[in-house]
């Protein structure tokens, strides 16, 4: 599927001028519509319930400054957007919980693009699970950008990390308009001799041959590290030069909590190159 809704999150990190200009460039190269959205990061119930007059009557200045913060966002983006040339964007203003106003917006949305939660911030509408929450609950492929760095705004070398699964699939169907703009595609498959009934007699064979039917020529490694498949999958990241990672996303969340496989916890804790990422 072609991304012609391109959704971008604005946050307070000190790089998210770059990853506005990564998405805008996205947005250009595909001829998508692009939506910045910057949210207070407060609950839209409570809202409701300050509105009602359940809440404390003097949260209303604090309030207004959440918005008058996101609204600065806001007219940030519509300046980067319109001086980088998009043809076609608009500014969302969400009262709500961050992940929560991503995740809603997203179910419209050929991709979201945000930023990884940055540790040593203090960044309060950027929680730690943001990526993975909205990755789970969006139903659209999230496009994670490193926190530290600075990234080609088209990819060339791609990396697909592939165990036959339906989040993988996911993935790499997402990301085939990304995936056919790349000059080399590498996919990797770990100890495929684990799983003989999901990679057949040659593994990587029949992703390769889907793959090439859509116009994009893969190269399939075979791997077998000694280490956590998590840290061997950034470590051949590097060892390629690889500048975009597509995989599925394991994991499922109840109420608050999102609980992911180990491979995905930690791409997503120490990824050094922009992840995209299906569930």
């Amino acid at each position: 599927m072609p991304f012609k809704t391109i959704l971008v999150h604005l946050d307070e990190s000190p790089n998210l001028d770059s990853r506005i200009e990564l998405a805008a460039q996205t947005a250009i190269t595909h001829e998508a519509h692009l939506v910045g959205l910057a949210s207070t990061g407060i609950s839209r119930f409570f809202y409701d319930s300050v509105a009602s007059g359940a809440g404390v009557a003097d949260l209303g200045p604090y309030l207004d400054n959440l918005r008058g913060q996101a609204n600065l966002r806001l007219q940030n983006f519509e300046k980067l957007a319109d001086r980088l040339g998009v043809n076609s964007f608009e500014k969302v203003l969400a009262d709500d919980e961050t992940e929560n106003a991503l995740a809603m917006r997203a179910r419209y949305s050929d991709l979201v693009i945000v930023g990884q939660y940055d540790p040593e911030g203090t960044i309060q509408s950027v929680y730690a699970n943001l990526p993975e929450y909205v990755t789970l609950n969006g139903a659209a492929p999230v496009l994670v950008i490193p926190y530290t760095g600075s990234y080609p705004l088209v990819p060339q070398r791609v990396l697909i990390a592939w165990d036959g699964g339906q989040e993988a699939t996911r993935a790499i169907r997402n990301a085939l308009p990304l995936l056919q703009a790349a000059k080399v595609v590498e996919v990797a498959i770990f100890n495929p001799q684990e799983r003989p009934d999901v990679h057949g007699e040659e593994p990587g064979a029949d992703i390769a041959l889907f793959l090439a039917r859509h116009g994009v020529t893969a190269n399939v490694r075979q791997e077998r590290p000694e280490i956590p498949v998590g840290e061997a999958l950034l470590s051949l990241a590097a060892d390629l030069q690889s500048d975009l990672l597509v995989m599925g996303c394991y994991g499922h969340s109840r109420f608050r909590e999102v609980l992911l496989g180990g491979v995905s916890r930690t791409i997503l804790d120490a990824i050094t190159l922009p992840v995209l990422m299906s569930h």
